[in-house]
């Protein structure tokens, strides 16, 4: 018994036992300001009208430390009784013009989303999602990916969310 206690490993378990606890209650101590930090900004989760949001299930646009998250939207977002053509062109001109909406809600511009997430239900809708697309963008597109998907929600032929930066101060 007296070895395993005079042991380098006997010694090195004993060690290892308690500089866990040594080690926060140091760091505790060091991480104390002498005052508070300034608050970076709260989390403001907010409507299609930028007013806060209720309780649903979704949240269509989230600010958080001057970076603005939008939440998947589809052609079917704002086409409660379905009237939109079933064509790419009108679905992702009808998807981009809500994304556009939140984003500038948010405090951003087109120019300042950062990346796209863009989901199609054929990919054969690619080409003409693109011709679209590049209209929202003349000076360049965000990072973006696009994948296929089996469906979406509202039969909508494309979904697109995104996040940008906060340029307008509001």
């Amino acid at each position: 018994m007296f070895s395993a206690l005079t042991s380098r490993r006997g010694f090195a378990a004993r060690l290892a036992a308690i500089l866990p606890g040594l080690a926060a209650s140091g760091a505790a101590l060091a991480a104390e300001p002498a005052s508070p930090a300034p608050q970076t900004g709260g989390v403001k989760k907010l409507d299609y009208e930028g007013k806060p949001a209720g309780t649903g299930f979704i949240t269509p646009l989230v600010i958080y430390d001057n970076t603005i998250y939008i939440a998947g939207q589809g052609a079917h977002s704002h086409d409660p009784k379905g009237e939109y053509p079933m064509d790419i062109e009108t679905h992702t001109k009808k998807v981009m013009d809500n994304v556009k909406t939140l984003v500038e809600t948010g405090g951003g511009t087109l120019d300042s989303i950062l990346q796209l997430t863009v989901f199609l239900t054929k990919i054969d809708d690619y080409d003409g999602m693109n011709k679209v697309f590049k209209t929202y963008f003349p000076n360049g597109g965000p990072a973006r990916t696009t994948v296929a998907v089996a469906a979406l929600p509202g039969n909508s032929l494309v979904e697109i969310n995104c996040i940008a930066a906060v340029v307008k101060k509001g």
